[in-house]
């Protein structure tokens, strides 16, 4: 299996991403920047957290304009992996691969300390190694992560079980029903502000992250057995 992990300018847990695919699944990753025009190499795509083109405009905003994000898309309709993280989420939402939008946290205040999360839907390429209703220990640090959605778009969410993870007690942005993480109708799109990639060693404070790498790894041997990819084999 081959790993992109994206670089924007502004990017600042590339190398996290990075480092977290070497240390859970040993797996083959790059970094791939902004103005790359071909990801038909890589079967999963990370989209890191960071503050992308400043974070001007909005979050994400600029981001979803850059060449590669074309490709991301192409990824997502081929049935790739796709996780964006913190600002790789918002890029998502920005890219409309996943609904809703990330606002200012209603506190005003930039939020950086370990959040419980509920894992709502153990079914997606990122969380098929969890169980239904576990609670994991998975950092934050941002300052726009309030999660927003209209109540029809909320509706179907939850009709078509997209709501992936839920902050358990203390909602710390103001996110709608304390929704922590999306994915899109094929669970093949996952976006969450936490950081899973912090949390893939106990001397970081948790290693409850690293399932999320060992789902997709899941995923991705399913559907190579399947050949169910567009384009992309075993590796």
């Amino acid at each position: 299996m081959k790993f992109a992990v994206l670089v924007f300018p502004g990017s600042n847990c590339d190398i996290d991403c990075y480092k977290a695919v070497e240390d859970t699944v040993g797996q083959s990753v790059d970094y791939v920047f902004h103005t790359a025009t071909d990801l038909s190499a890589y079967d999963a795509i990370l989209v890191p957290g960071g503050f992308s083109y400043g974070d001007y405009l909005r979050c994400g905003a600029i981001a979803q304009f850059a060449p590669v994000m074309t490709e991301v898309r192409k990824a997502a309709e081929a049935g790739k992996f796709i996780l964006g993280i913190c600002n790789g989420f918002q890029i998502l939402t920005e890219a409309g691969l996943l609904p809703g939008a990330l606002i200012r946290n209603n506190s005003l205040k930039f939020r950086c300390h370990q959040v419980d999360l509920v894992v709502e839907n153990a079914t997606t390429a990122f969380t098929n190694a969890y169980k239904q209703g576990q609670v994991i220990d998975i950092p934050i640090a941002h300052g726009e992560g309030s999660y927003f959605v209209d109540d029809e778009t909320l509706a179907s969410l939850k009709a078509n079980n997209q709501i992936v993870f839920r902050y358990a007690g203390d909602n710390p942005n103001g996110s709608v029903e304390n929704i922590a993480g999306v994915c899109n109708e094929a669970g093949n799109v996952v976006g969450m502000m936490p950081h899973p990639e912090r949390a893939v060693k106990d001397i970081l404070g948790s290693d409850d992250g690293v399932k999320m790498f060992k789902s997709v790894l899941n995923a991705f041997v399913t559907q190579a057995k399947s050949g169910a990819v567009n384009g992309a084999g075993a590796r």
